[in-house]
C-alpha cells in the first residue's frame, strides 16, 4: 500500500520555483515571465513560486517583485496558485513585501528564515508570527539553513503551526527525521525544496515539491507524484531515479540552480535571459553537460 496526503495541499502539489526572466539588457522581462509561467502550468505545475532564490530575489527590486506577480497572475489566471517570496533579514521589510504581494494578487507567501544575523529561535518565531499577523495570505515557511545560517528548528515549526495562516513548509533542511517529526505532530503541508527528496518526502506524507528543476522538466517531475498517487511505487521510484542525473547537474555540480536553469532554458529557446551580478552565466562546457542530461531525460 502507499500513503498519500489526506487533504489537498494549500498551494497544489507540483510547484515550480520559477526563474525571473530578464531581457538581454538586464531589465525585467514581464512578457517572458508570463509565457514561461503559462508553459509551466500547461505542463503540469499546480503552482508558481516567484522571487525565491531561484528567482534572484536578492537582486530584484520591490517594484519588480510586485510587477512580476501581476504579470504571472494575468498569465495563469486561476489555473495555478501564485506564491510570492517575501522573506528578508528585516522583519519590517518582510511585512512590507508581504502586503505588497497580497495587493499584487498573490495567493500565498514564501517566507525564508531571517538570514545573516543568526537570530535565536525565539526571535525567528516572533519574526514569522509578525509577518503572519500582518498579512492576509497563508504562509509557507522556508527552512534552508545552508543559505541562511539559521535553522527553523522542528520544535519552532510545531509551535508556529498553531498560527492559522502558517500552513506550509518548504524544506531544504536535509533533516529527514526532523521533517517527519513535524509531519507527525502538525497539519503543516511539507514541500520538498531539494529535488532529490521529492519522492522520499512525498512518500512519508509530504505535500509535494517546490522545484527549481521543474523550470525545464515540469511534466517529468509531475509524473513521479502521479505514479505514486496511482499506487505504482516502483514506477514512481524509477521516474525519480531517471531524473537524478539532471537534478545532480542542476543543483549539486557547483553552480547555483538559477544559473543552470537559465542556461538550459536559453538553450531550449524559452524565456530566461542573463543572471544578475554577482551571479555569472554557466560556461559552455557546463551547458553542454546540462543539455545532454536534459535530452536524455526528455527523450526517454
Amino acid at each position: 500500500m502507499t500513503t498519500t496526503p489526506s487533504a489537498a495541499p494549500p498551494f497544489g502539489r507540483a510547484l515550480c520555483a520559477m526563474i525571473t526572466p530578464f531581457t538581454e539588457a538586464g531589465a525585467l522581462d514581464l512578457d517572458g515571465a508570463g509565457r514561461l509561467a503559462e508553459r509551466l502550468v500547461s505542463e503540469g505545475c499546480d503552482g508558481i513560486v516567484l522571487s525565491g532564490t531561484t528567482g534572484e530575489s536578492p537582486t530584484t527590486s520591490d517594484a519588480e517583485k510586485s510587477d512580476l506577480i501581476r504579470a504571472v497572475r494575468e498569465a495563469v489566471g486561476s489555473r495555478a496558485s501564485v506564491v510570492a517570496g517575501v522573506g528578508t533579514f528585516d522583519t519590517r521589510h518582510t511585512v512590507e513585501l508581504a502586503l505588497a504581494a497580497e495587493k499584487a494578487g498573490a495567493d500565498g507567501l514564501l517566507v525564508v528564515a531571517p538570514y545573516y544575523s543568526k537570530p535565536p529561535q525565539d526571535a525567528v518565531e516572533a519574526h514569522f508570527r509578525e509577518v503572519a499577523d500582518a498579512a492576509g495570505l497563508p504562509l509557507a515557511l522556508y527552512d534552508i539553513p545552508g543559505r541562511t545560517g539559521t535553522r527553523i528548528e522542528p520544535e519552532t515549526l510545531i509551535r508556529l503551526a498553531e498560527h492559522p495562516r502558517i500552513v506550509a513548509v518548504k524544506d531544504c533542511s536535509y533533516d529527514f527525521l526532523g521533517a517527519q517529526k513535524v509531519l507527525s505532530r502538525t497539519e503543516l503541508a511539507y514541500y520538498a525544496g531539494c529535488d532529490e527528496h521529492n519522492l522520499a518526502l512525498y512518500a512519508v506524507g509530504g505535500a509535494g515539491y517546490i522545484s527549481t528543476v521543474a523550470n525545464v522538466v515540469p511534466s517529468q517531475l509531475r509524473a513521479v507524484l502521479d505514479a505514486f498517487e496511482a499506487g505504482d511505487t516502483p514506477v514512481s521510484a524509477r521516474l525519480q531515479q531517471r531524473a537524478t542525473p539532471l537534478i545532480e547537474l542542476m543543483m549539486s555540480a557547483g553552480l547555483p540552480g538559477t544559473v543552470t536553469a537559465k542556461a538550459l532554458l536559453h538553450e531550449l529557446g524559452l524565456p530566461a535571459g542573463p543572471v544578475r551580478a554577482p551571479l555569472r552565466p554557466a560556461a559552455r562546457e557546463a551547458v553542454d553537460g546540462l543539455l545532454a542530461a536534459y535530452q536524455e531525460l526528455a527523450t526517454n
